[in-house]
């Protein structure tokens, strides 16, 4: 592991591994990943097993992959496969969103990165792609609750192009698509006409902008910040067919889960997960094969755009 990174100027202390230091370095392409997924996604030892997978679908795709994490009160730009089994295998490492990011480093505990929270890392380390299956959102009954997921707020704020599968449905898409447009981020759709949602293909929603050809979405992205603006794009890409779940199957599964999450008093940040668990159970487990399948190939995707992105810059001499 490399403490510093040429180039890089922040009073947070960044620890990267010699592998991301070197592509950053070399202006090579390096795509971003949370840690959230290996600690509180699949039991152990799938979640190793499928981080890794995620990390060699970035290679697969042309780029570095650089899994962020927070251990003794630094940010880690890229995980050992030793963190990565440490992280899989350990209990009790706390989610960590970008509010409570300055908290557990001050304290100089462990924490697993959320989308929030790693795009802020990403943004402090310099990269600027980063991979999620879903993202976060507007959730459903929001008017009454206020219950918007900090990764939209995140990307008005973190300079990152985001590479994801829409948003999960178990949100209200549609006001998800109004905050985006609200705050003027930018949401492009890969090769497809509507607005993903997560390991469904489509949302029914129509996606802002559809772009097929790769460059044409890195200059998308550059002209976005040259522009002036300090935020995210969020780019989309469905999942494959052959690994899709049926919306309506998952519709109905979603209005059981909700219901039941009412009855039980869920609330706040417990609900994603209550829902996402009832879920699988509703489908017989056929929902978490589909999510470990949208993380591939989100991650894959996400590596070949960052490869476009360099390869754009460096024909523009730049």
């Amino acid at each position: 592991m490399t403490r510093h990174q040429p180039g890089v100027h922040s009073p947070v202390p960044l620890v990267f591994t010699d592998e991301v230091a070197t592509a950053l370095a070399a202006g090579d392409p390096v795509v971003a990943l949370e840690s959230n997924v290996i600690s509180h996604g699949l039991p152990y030892p799938d979640n190793v097993a499928t981080a890794r997978k995620v990390e060699q679908a970035v290679r697969t795709g042309g780029a570095i992959p650089a899994t962020i994490g927070i251990d003794g009160g630094r940010i880690l730009v890229g995980m050992t496969d030793d963190d990565i089994e440490r992280f899989g295998a350990g209990s009790g490492i706390p989610k960590v969103s970008s509010r409570d990011l300055p908290v557990v480093l001050a304290a100089g505990s462990p924490g697993a990165t959320t989308v929030a929270s790693s795009l802020v890392a990403a943004e402090l380390a310099g990269i600027e792609f980063f991979a999620s299956a879903g993202v976060g959102g507007v959730h459903r009954g929001a008017q009454t609750t206020m219950d918007i997921s900090s990764d939209l707020i995140q990307f008005t704020r973190s300079k990152v192009a985001v590479v994801c599968a829409g948003a999960k449905k178990i949100l209200d898409l549609g006001l998800t698509l109004e905050f985006l447009e609200t705050h003027c981020v930018p949401v492009l759709s890969y090769g497809f006409d509507d607005f993903p949602a997560f390991y469904c293909r489509s949302s029914g929603l129509r996606a802002p902008h559809r772009l097929d050809d790769e460059t044409l979405i890195a200059r998308t992205v550059d002209m976005h910040w040259a522009l002036g603006n300090d935020g995210a794009v969020l780019i989309t890409t469905p999942t494959p067919a052959e690994d899709a779940i049926d919306g309506e199957e998952i519709e109905a599964a979603i209005a059981g889960a909700l219901a039941g999450a009412e009855r039980d008093g869920v609330r706040g940040g417990d609900v994603t997960k209550y829902v996402m668990r009832a879920v699988d159970r509703a489908t017989e487990g056929r929902s978490t094969a589909a999510n470990t399948a949208v993380l591939v190939h989100t991650a894959e995707a996400g590596g070949r755009l960052a490869a476009a992105h360099t390869a754009y810059r460096r024909e523009e001499g730049r």
